[in-house]
């Protein structure tokens, strides 16, 4: 017989409510501005689950099919929306099984909030039947943990969890409740957690001498170059960033980190950094004798040999963490601080200039580029369809401007680099840590923190199946995600590096994959196969009209490769073109 649910207990700031920890928990949670949470029940999260039972019409539950799906979809949810991701978990497996998305969140920098059950606090330590040592699994991979025994402790615990994922340089946090304190009673208050609170860290305020030497080598420069990454989305500086380069005329490379923080088409904008980014920024970069990183880490797939780096070039690093100034690049001026703050105390402090001579170089490389590379890419002429061409035609379907995520791979490399933005935080992608099945269910999470806008992710046939359970997810919360299986049955990029370096030994890297069209309709979800290039056109005009989820397989070239590429141990000026 089903339960009727029952009225909740209104609560109100400072005045003590009588309630069990998982009563606590929801209400925490509910004032932190949570209005989704992506997971799967178990016996230690039970309590907390039959708690959220009487709270579904404020606190939506998705039920994903594997608690890895969680995460990455609270990842997605986290990188579109701005807010953090929430996921709940069981303990034992549930909770060992978030640990590759808490990974990938931190070092991403994504804020998200993990839930997790745990046996009771009597019988911690004795190996009782699915516990695992949560908080010393997930040290050295969270911003911060804790392990809740107390019910009084949880909206504290809340509070502080909710705050160190979102403040600074965000991160991933794990609660791992002990099923006791999920069960037990307290007077629940609750309170937002302090700034001024010991532990709370605070935000530098940028030096002005910092400043003002950076705003000297600006001023003095002839061939400057800015590099950005995610820290200008995360900061919400978009706009300060584009007031700054329109007044300095200088050109900007992004991370696949910061792409979309600048329009495709904006004019100062001179493409993607690094291993398989645009040949003008990483072969102008040794020409450079300015290079100002903004909110990026400047890690091993954007300088290559570090050695070898920008060997012409002054450096200035704008950062909001002080562990990124000096890792790995020398800076000679470092700007601590949120560049939400820096950038606008910088441009009124640099002269205005425009660079013409300096931006006609780029602008001779691109056309490099496309002539040599793109136009056979986007414009192939052989019978073989491409990733390129499939992208490109997707994003124009979508007039340029939807929400692209990514899988991992050869199909990851190809859309950042061909699929065009409009506005901000319109990519979603596993960019440090390389999470091949991280697409699928990031997708449902960006499609719920961005309900508005088509969200599109393309797939390999190799991560798709990683997380394919996810279709289940889609079909049963019927989110119109569209799916771009771009199938060349191989692991593409392990197979273009075997294909370079190993001569050609194709080791445990060519599949036999499924019908994948038989899987999507079990799963519910409308799909088409195109095989030939004619048939494209009219399966993404299907595609785009489509109401709910849709699956479109496009069977591309089987050896195709991306470049431009900069092989391991060359320096980032040795990209080649093919």
């Amino acid at each position: 017989m089903k339960t009727e649910k029952k009225p909740r207990t209104e609560t109100k700031k400072d005045e003590p409510v009588r309630m069990k920890g998982a009563e606590a928990l929801m209400e925490s949670l509910v004032r932190e501005g949570v209005d989704i949470i992506f997971g799967y029940p178990g016996g230690a999260i039970m309590p907390v689950y039959d708690a959220l039972y009487f709270r579904s019409d404020e606190l939506r539950h998705v039920l994903v099919r594997h608690e890895q799906g969680a995460i990455h979809a609270a990842q997605g949810y986290a990188r579109v929306s701005g807010r953090p991701g929430v996921c709940m978990v069981t303990s034992g497996p549930g909770a060992a099984n978030v640990v590759t998305g808490l990974a990938d969140a931190m070092t991403d920098s994504t804020p998200v909030v993990v839930i997790a059950g745990q046996v009771h606090s009597g019988l911690l330590g004795t190996r009782a039947f699915q516990e695992v040592d949560v908080i010393g699994i997930t040290k050295p991979i969270t911003k911060w943990n804790c392990q809740v025994k107390k019910e009084a402790d949880i909206p504290a615990a809340v509070a502080r969890a909710f705050h160190i994922a979102s403040s600074g340089r965000p991160g991933p946090v794990v609660i791992d409740f002990t099923k006791d304190a999920q069960m037990g009673e307290l007077d629940f208050t609750y309170n937002k957690y302090n700034n001024g609170e010991a532990g709370a860290r605070v935000v530098p305020e940028p030096d002005p001498e910092s400043l003002d030497e950076a705003a000297r080598l600006i001023n003095l420069a002839t061939k400057p170059l800015a590099l950005i990454g995610q820290g200008v989305v995360l900061a919400k500086a978009e706009q300060e960033l584009l007031s700054f380069l329109e007044k300095t005329g200088i050109p900007v490379a992004w991370t696949i980190m910061g792409q979309s923080a600048v329009p495709s088409d904006h004019p100062l904008n001179v493409g993607m950094l690094g291993m398989h980014g645009n040949f003008g920024p990483n072969i102008l970069t040794n020409e450079a004798d300015l290079i100002i990183g903004i909110g990026l880490r400047f890690d091993d797939r954007v300088t290559s040999v570090p050695g070898d780096y920008a060997k012409k070039a002054r450096l200035v690093h704008m950062d909001i963490d002080p562990a990124e100034i000096n890792k790995i690049i020398h800076a000679d001026v470092p700007v601590i601080g949120s560049v939400k703050d820096s950038l606008p105390l910088l441009t009124k402090r640099v002269s205005k200039n425009e660079h013409r001579e300096w931006r006609e170089k780029f602008s001779a490389c691109s056309r490099i580029e496309f002539d040599r590379l793109i136009s056979r890419e986007l414009y192939p002429e052989k019978k073989e369809m491409t990733m390129g061409e499939v992208i490109r035609r997707v994003s124009e379907a979508f007039d340029d401007d939807a929400v692209l995520v990514t899988d991992v791979g050869q199909n990851q490399m190809m859309a950042l680099r061909y699929f065009k933005f409009k506005r901000t935080r319109s990519v979603v992608t596993s960019g440090g840590l390389g999470t091949m099945g991280f697409g699928l269910p990031a997708s449902i999470g960006a499609k719920l923190g961005s309900p508005e806008r088509p969200v599109c992710v393309f797939i390999g046939d190799g991560g798709f199946q990683m997380t394919i359970q996810e279709l289940a997810t889609l079909y049963q919360e019927q989110l119109p995600v569209k799916i771009i299986l771009l199938n060349n049955n191989f692991l593409g990029m392990v197979r273009q590096w075997q294909e370079l370096l190993f001569d050609q030994r194709y080791a445990s890297t060519n599949i036999l994959n499924p019908d994948f069209q038989t899987i999507a309709k079990g799963f519910g979800i409308p799909s088409v196969k195109v095989c030939d290039r004619k048939a494209l056109d009219g399966a993404i005009v299907r595609m785009v009209k489509a109401e709910g989820p849709f699956l479109l397989e496009v069977q591309v070239e089987k050896e195709g490769s991306v470049f431009p590429m900069v092989m391991a141990g060359e320096a980032i000026g040795d990209i080649r073109l093919e």
